[in-house]
């Protein structure tokens, strides 16, 4: 049979036995099922105690919505709470609400999808349930459209609805950045090691029960109706404003919000947004968008958390902690304006690292509030029992009003000094760039020094900074000009070597003498020496050119001196080094050297050693001259064994090679050791064994104290006046014996 007819045959037969069919069956068939619950709507006017709610939701225009298909929660308020709501609003009935204010009553009531109790404290996240880890929801309710006034000109204002960053989207269209609302329920509070404390800190006059929607308490859960779920609320909640709206309602932290707005807030004209409000009102104005600045961790407009996954905000909120005006003026006068005049004289990240200071992208629960860091990776130092005077859950986050301002790092450390004076914005500029120096002098809890440059020190010195190009810049003495990248390594150089760790404030006194050393204990620098008030390095022991104090300021975590000159490196080789030692009068170094400058790993003119790096570390183990005369006599060095007279230049092969061998086990590689304990443990030597293998030294190091230790267990003690010298990233050390390689 053709196909064709075959499917004409069947569907003909279809419509036949479906037209004999009678219409009470048809109905029957695709009847409302009896056992169904009402719809929300009519399920509130059916229980009875929902009359003033079903009247608003009449009057808001979602009756129809409620009442068909659909899938929602309803945080329904009871009588007795509209009874409370009109008595503390000065009301007499529901009429006298308009339907502004039912809308935002009955949307702010009304969370997307049907969630049970048992469900409401679980996270809805990209990879599955997660269970009791939740106290949010995403309502109906959104601000939209408003009009303000921004610098003294009304425009049509929208809030952003992503968290700005460098080349991303603030403001996504389509999104009406809707409100949250909160609820404790004791599955998420016992997951979160909260409690009632935690509840009471922002709801103080109500009683948690492990079921509070915001102040209110729920009395009846889970009613179910055919569009969703129902929870009827003892109290009526109007829409939460967000960290934004808070901000500019709030007089007591008005000083924060100017700071805020004048720096790192601009209005952006957005054509989507203004398509949209011109549609659905039919006027020509313009939309701008209120976009916060991308450096910070969060923008407080938006309602939408990270959105790093469409429901993030079910599980987290930000925090933001806003010092009243009067601490904060006090704050703004003794820190941030005691090297500039006015507040608009400072640079834009200050303003970042201060808001920074102050945000955090969770929610921070009072009683776990140490538990938590801020943008900047801090600790919070408030105290949430004595500095916090006022606490609010926003629709977005937690709001905490402080008579403290965060004291952050970068405020109260030797950084600072730096970062809060236009006389340091280039050394302020490398400490930020990425180098890490930032992190370790900003650390309050370790001490520092730091011996700081000012802009006209570096520039006097060749050192600048190319604002067009972005790149460090120097020049020099002899009138060369280096790549950027170059420049800005001498300049990281030449700031490392002015941070010292002095844990027990070891600098504070400059009228001795002594050497310590630079850099982190995380990261080691080079070694810097003081005598009479003046600190020198290697490279300023070559140029003889050593480094005043012009003054210092103590911060908390120690203390800036002012130099008028950098704490240079060595760019000489090591063996240049030596032979000055060597030319002393009487010098301890002269038998050592002498061997070095006719060994053939020795290029004597250039002060070259072979296997030797400039800008690795080092630390030279010289034997005096009494040792070497014994090396001899030992026969590990040539010359006369019996009167231990060297021969300096032997012509054996075989004899060369031993002192090659013997001056590469007495130069240790990667690691600087001086007597102050920071270098311990078996360290790496010149010398390879025959089969290409590392050789080890031990280095044994105490407070003036530092020995090492051979393959052979000999002991060679340093000679504290002839040892410590500088070199480049060396320090170079007499010793009482020679170290004796064995296999």
């Amino acid at each position: 049979m053709n196909k064709k007819l075959h499917h004409y045959l069947l569907l003909l037969f279809v419509l036949v036995t479906l037209g004999s069919c009678s219409r009470e069956e048809v109905d029957e068939y695709y009847a409302r099922p009896d056992d169904l619950e009402d719809p929300i709507f009519q399920q509130l006017e059916a229980r009875g105690n929902f009359s003033n709610f079903t009247t608003l939701i009449d009057k808001a225009g979602y009756k129809d919505i409620l009442s068909k298909s659909g899938y929602w929660t309803m945080m329904a308020p009871n009588d007795a709470a509209f009874s409370k709501y009109f008595a503390e609003n000065n009301i007499s009935n529901v009429s006298q609400i308009d339907s502004v204010t039912a809308a935002k009553i009955v949307r702010y009531a009304l969370i997307y999808n049907a969630f049970r109790t048992e469900r409401l404290s679980d996270y809805q996240s990209r990879g599955g349930w997660e269970e009791s880890n939740s106290f949010r929801r995403r309502t109906a309710y959104y601000d939209g459209f408003q009009t303000k006034t921004v610098n003294g000109k009304s425009m049509i204002v929208v809030g952003s609805n992503r968290n700005n960053s460098p080349g991303g989207d603030y403001y996504i269209p389509g999104d009406n950045n809707n409100k949250y609302l909160t609820y404790f329920l004791e599955e998420y509070m016992t997951n979160a090691g909260l409690g009632a404390s935690d509840y009471n800190y922002f709801y103080p006059n109500s009683t948690y029960t492990g079921f509070n929607v915001l102040q209110a308490e729920a009395v009846e859960t889970d009613i179910v109706a055919e569009n969703g779920i129902i929870h009827e609320v003892s109290e009526v909640s109007i829409p939460l404003i967000n960290l934004d709206q808070k901000l500019e309602e709030s007089s007591n932290y008005s000083l924060f919000r100017s700071m805020l707005e004048n720096n790192l807030v601009n209005y952006i004209f957005d054509q989507d947004a203004t398509t949209t409000y011109q549609n659905f009102t039919r006027k020509s104005d313009n939309v701008f968008v209120k976009v916060y600045d991308a450096a910070l961790s969060f923008s407080p407009n938006n309602e939408n958390y990270i959105k790093e996954s469409d429901n993030d905000g079910q599980s987290e909120a930000y925090t933001l902690i806003v010092p009243e005006n009067a601490v904060l003026q006090e704050f703004i006068d003794e820190i941030l304006l005691k090297n500039y005049t006015a507040l608009n004289k400072l640079p834009k990240y200050v303003f970042e690292d201060f808001f920074n200071a102050h945000m955090v992208q969770s929610a921070v629960w009072p009683s776990l509030a140490s538990g938590y860091n801020n943008e900047l990776g801090e600790d919070l130092r408030i105290d949430f029992n004595s500095n916090v005077i006022e606490a609010q859950v926003l629709s977005n986050g937690f709001f905490y009003g402080t008579n403290k301002v965060q004291e952050s790092n970068l405020f109260y450390s030797v950084y600072t000094s730096a970062y809060l004076d236009p006389k340091f914005t280039l050394a302020t500029r490398l400490f930020n760039d990425g180098s890490g120096f930032r992190e370790i002098i900003s650390n309050l809890s370790a001490r520092y020094t730091l011996f700081l440059p000012s802009d006209t020190v570096l520039a006097d010195l060749g050192f600048g900074y190319d604002i067009p190009t972005s790149s460090y810049t120097y020049t020099s003495p002899e009138g060369n000009v280096l790549p950027a990248n170059i420049a800005r390594s001498r300049l990281i150089r030449v700031l490392f070597n002015g941070i010292i760790p002095t844990p027990n404030n070891e600098l504070n006194d400059l009228s001795g003498s002594g050497i310590i050393r630079s850099g982190d204990f995380d990261l080691p620098g080079e070694y810097i020496k003081w005598e009479n008030g003046q600190v020198y390095a290697a490279g300023n022991e070559v140029l003889d050119n050593r480094v005043n104090i012009l003054g210092f300021e103590d911060q908390r975590n120690g203390r800036t001196y002012y130099i008028d000159k950098l704490l240079e490196f060595s760019e000489e080789p090591q063996g240049l080094d030596l032979k000055r030692l060597a030319e002393v009068p009487d010098s301890e170094y002269a038998n050592f050297y002498s061997f070095l400058e006719n060994a053939s790993l020795y290029d004597k003119n250039a002060g070259v050693i072979d296997g030797i790096e400039l800008g690795t570390s080092y630390t030279f183990v010289i034997p005096n001259n009494d040792a070497i005369i014994q090396a001899v006599r030992d026969g590990v060095l040539p010359g006369d064994t019996t009167t231990g007279i060297p021969n300096y230049n032997p012509s054996s092969q075989g004899e060369k090679d031993k002192v090659a061998d013997f001056i590469k086990y007495h130069i240790l590689a990667t690691r600087t050791a001086s007597d102050d304990g920071l270098i311990n443990g078996l360290t790496e030597t010149l010398l390879k064994d025959e089969l290409g293998e590392k050789t080890y030294i031990n280095i044994s190091s105490a407070q003036d104290d530092l020995f090492f230790t051979d393959a052979a267990n000999r002991v060679a003690n340093y000679i504290p006046a002839f040892s410590n010298n500088l070199a480049d990233r060396s320090l170079i050390h007499l010793v009482d014996n020679y170290l004796l390689y064995t296999e």
